[in-house]
């Protein structure tokens, strides 16, 4: 497994996000994503010594495109040059909660987990609501020592507590969270030990499963919108 060649590959397209350049390059892309699909496997087989649930995925079924949809957005780059991965029980969709992996280079890499996905209406009710009935178990989640030292609850946040909840309710603040996520930031040389770099992932991942969990029972039952 050479992660060094993911980090070049993304770093020469960053430098050349451009038709003309990717397609000239085209095979070192296959060679870079099939080293991140060996890395995801290497990275399953880690977090599943502890969650079990999501050993059946597939690398492949797991990663997202790195062709940008440009049409909405004033930056007409083709191309995101990152290498992302979600790998929950369900595979890469948004719900159920999982772990995200994002590699980009110049210190734009992270490890992630929670809901990222704040346009699902349903989804933020739904968390709120648990929230409100177990602000406890909440609270002891996001203060346990090892937690704290790591993470931060972050999401797209209301100026206000919405309408329907308590504004003094104890856990206000996360009441005004559309969305609730964590990011732990990566370096670029994190990577270039292949040997390595699972396993401190998955340990990560361990100390994150928690609140992943929570937010998944308060997410049980979704159902993803009809495209």
């Amino acid at each position: 497994m050479n992660t060094q060649l993911i980090i070049d590959y993304l770093s020469a397209l960053s430098m050349n996000n451009n038709r003309e350049w990717y397609h000239a390059n085209k095979d070192d892309y296959k060679k870079a994503n099939g080293e991140f699909e060996e890395l995801l496997q290497a990275l399953i087989l880690e977090i599943g010594k502890f969650d079990s649930r999501i050993l059946h995925n597939n690398p492949k079924d797991l990663t997202f495109k790195i062709v940008r949809d440009t049409r909405f957005s004033h930056d007409k780059s083709p191309y995101n040059p990152a290498f992302r991965a979600h790998i929950s029980s369900k595979g890469k969709q948004p719900v159920p909660v999982g772990y995200y992996l994002m590699i980009k280079p110049g210190g734009q890499s992270f490890l992630g987990g929670g809901l990222f996905a704040h346009m699902f209406k349903d989804a933020t009710t739904m968390v709120r609501d648990y929230i409100v009935q177990n602000g406890e178990e909440w609270e002891k989640i996001i203060h346990e020592p090892a937690f704290e030292k790591y993470f931060t609850v972050q999401g797209i946040a209301l100026k206000n507590v919405p309408k329907g909840y308590e504004k003094e309710h104890p856990q206000a603040e996360y009441l005004k969270f559309k969305s609730w996520y964590l990011e732990y930031p990566l370096k670029d040389e994190e990577f270039i030990d292949a040997n390595v770099f699972p396993a401190k992932a998955a340990e990560i991942f361990r100390i994150m499963k928690p609140f992943n969990d929570y937010l998944n029972k308060a997410l049980d039952g979704f159902q993803m919108p009809a495209r």
